[in-house]
């Protein structure tokens, strides 16, 4: 045993910086994310579906201020500028924090200029939306920290930080909420808030005082030219993630966005872990094409697209005992939305390795234009289908954006491939992205039929359990080629 310790041990050890970084982060966003999702019965019992739905549209009002108040930068262009700027990286993450700084200012402005007027746009009190200005000023620096920690290969810190960081905020605010039982969404989201701009104010005065450089003309310069095309396509990315939560509430009932809420919030475990997947390949896409190394990117990332196929029909498969256990029964009916939205994950991660060429060869417009066809085409279904069958209707209208958005990324791919890299023909292995993409949707027609016929549901859990114990050292194998070497 210890024998074998030690030989895992120096495995480890021998592992190049790149692949250790990607697991440590991904193993870290898994830590985070299932610290929120195993918090959930905590909240979704302590609070009314009301007061739940409640807080879920402050979070989507969030997510759409938060694209104003930093333009995304952290996303793309602060990894693009790390490369482009290497030589002066101190200097130029301090003044795109400034950037940041100077827009949340303008935004507080506005905002307490005409205080009435947007109370009644957001439905939300004075006090909520102070919390909002208050994290948005401050979340940029630890972004711009974690990417520039993601880009040079290092997670130590940053595994440590964001875990405390996770923990925290989820027993403070459990403890706020019975404390303050009668304002219990004002407890919860104040007491986040304030426990993580403890760690962004001094990240914030870390990068400051690092790179003291608040304004730098060239600098803003190109952040600006960079994001504020992509300002649609954030807007419509958030429409399809965020926007039928607020359309449920405002259609149906703040209890049904809660419902819905929580099925979301299941399935955007898989999310969360594409997302981090895609960030740890980020650096590694840009530096690889930067050196015209193309094989070495298809060879590593084509047996990731079926590993991401596969977790996501595994959230299917569980989908009702996963609801009992963080909804409770009366959530039960949120079973029917996880297929679709579990499905959806897929076509993400998909238009996400797309764009990634995309984001690289600067085509901010053309990223922005297929967003903006896409969410409007959501928009417009979940307003007659949510209205006609009710907000179950909004899994599959998110469904059939993100396939339409994941077709066009793939377009604009093929377009940016021939006209950006002409020697050779695709950048991703397209015999895994078509048996994926067949078998993710697959295998959800089919297990949405098999809620209500529990015998058969778990024939094909136990199926797939036995196939997975017969192929694996394959699969094993396939997990250990799916990042760097």
């Amino acid at each position: 045993m210890k024998e074998k310790v030690l030989k895992l041990a120096n495995k480890y050890k021998n592992l190049p910086s790149p692949l250790k970084s990607s697991v440590w982060y991904t193993i870290c966003n898994f830590i985070n994310k299932g610290i929120a999702l195993l918090s959930l019965p905590i909240f979704t019992r302590l609070m009314t579906q009301e007061e739940y739905g409640t807080y879920t549209i402050f979070q989507s009002w969030y997510s759409i201020f938060v694209i104003f108040s930093s333009l995304n930068i952290y996303m793309s262009s602060y990894t693009k500028g790390l490369l482009t700027y290497k030589e002066d990286r101190q200097r130029f993450t301090s003044s795109l924090l400034g950037l940041t700084t100077t827009i949340t200012i303008f935004l507080t402005i506005i905002y307490f200029s005409f205080i009435d007027f947007w109370t009644s746009v957001f439905d939300l009190s004075p006090i909520l939306m102070g919390a909002m200005l208050l994290e948005l000023m401050f979340v940029p620096a630890y972004e711009f920290w974690s990417a520039r920690e993601r880009f040079d290969f290092k997670y130590k810190k940053f595994v440590i930080v964001s875990i405390v960081l996770s923990v925290l905020t989820v027993a403070c605010s459990a403890i706020s909420i019975i404390i303050f039982s009668s304002y219990k969404v004002e407890a919860k989201i104040y007491t986040e808030i304030l426990i993580k701009c403890v760690v962004f104010v001094f990240l914030f005065v870390m990068l400051i005082c690092n790179g003291r450089c608040f304004f730098n003309k060239k600098y803003w310069k190109y952040a600006i030219l960079f994001n504020l095309p992509l300002i649609p396509h954030y807007l419509s990315t958030f429409i399809l993630n965020q926007a039928d939560r607020i359309m449920i509430g405002d259609m149906i009932g703040t209890a049904e966005a809660g419902m819905y809420s929580v099925a979301y919030s299941i399935s955007n475990l898989m999310f969360l872990f594409v997302n981090a997947i895609n960030f740890s390949l980020v650096p590694y896409i840009y530096k690889r094409i930067h050196t015209s190394e193309f094989d070495s990117i298809k060879k590593n990332t084509g047996p990731l697209f079926f590993v991401v196929a596969l977790l996501c029909i595994l959230t299917m498969l569980f989908a009702p005992e996963v609801v009992f256990i963080f909804g409770g029964e009366k959530y039960m009916d949120a079973k029917w939305i996880i297929p679709s939205v579990s499905a959806s994950v897929f076509f993400i991660f998909l238009y996400s390795m797309f764009s990634n060429l995309e984001y690289y060869y600067k085509k901010t417009w053309q990223i922005s234009f297929a967003s903006i066809i896409c969410a409007s085409i959501n928009i417009l279904l979940n307003y007659f289908f949510i209205s006609k069958f009710g907000y179950h209707a909004a899994g599959y209208t998110t469904l059939f954006s993100y396939i339409l958005l994941a077709l066009c990324h793939f377009a604009m791919y093929k377009w940016v491939m021939r006209k950006e890299i002409k020697v050779i023909k695709n950048l991703y292995n397209m015999k895994f992205i078509v048996f994926s993409t067949i078998f993710v949707l697959s295998c959800m027609f089919i297990i949405i039929f098999t809620y209500n016929y529990f015998f058969i549901r778990y024939s094909l859990i136990g199926i797939s359990l036995l196939l997975c114990i017969i192929f694996r050292k394959k699969l094993i194998e396939l997990i250990k080629n799916i990042m760097v070497k």
